[in-house]
């Protein structure tokens, strides 16, 4: 996704590059054959949205960033839940 310069722009790709990742996530399914291309899908899901994150911070106001470090947080807690996943 091109970087947007625009605040609101960049901050509506980082909010919908983290609830993408949220339905990934929600949408997998262990002990489907597939599992691993969907963990995979996941990641990268994962790390466009940190992209699209840091990009919209690098523009932010101060009544965004807090909602994008929690954005960053949200990822954060479903790479520490697949990391702790049998």
């Amino acid at each position: 996704m091109p970087y947007h310069k625009n605040k609101q722009q960049a901050f509506q790709a980082a909010q919908q590059g983290t609830e993408e990742a949220r339905d990934v996530y929600n949408n997998i399914v262990q002990n489907r054959a597939d599992y691993g291309s969907e963990l995979k899908h996941l990641s990268n899901e994962i790390n466009e949205a940190y992209e699209q994150i840091n990009n919209a911070l690098e523009v932010a106001s101060e009544n965004q960033k807090p909602k994008l470090e929690q954005f960053q947080q949200d990822l954060h807690t479903i790479v520490n839940e697949i990391n702790n996943t049998p």
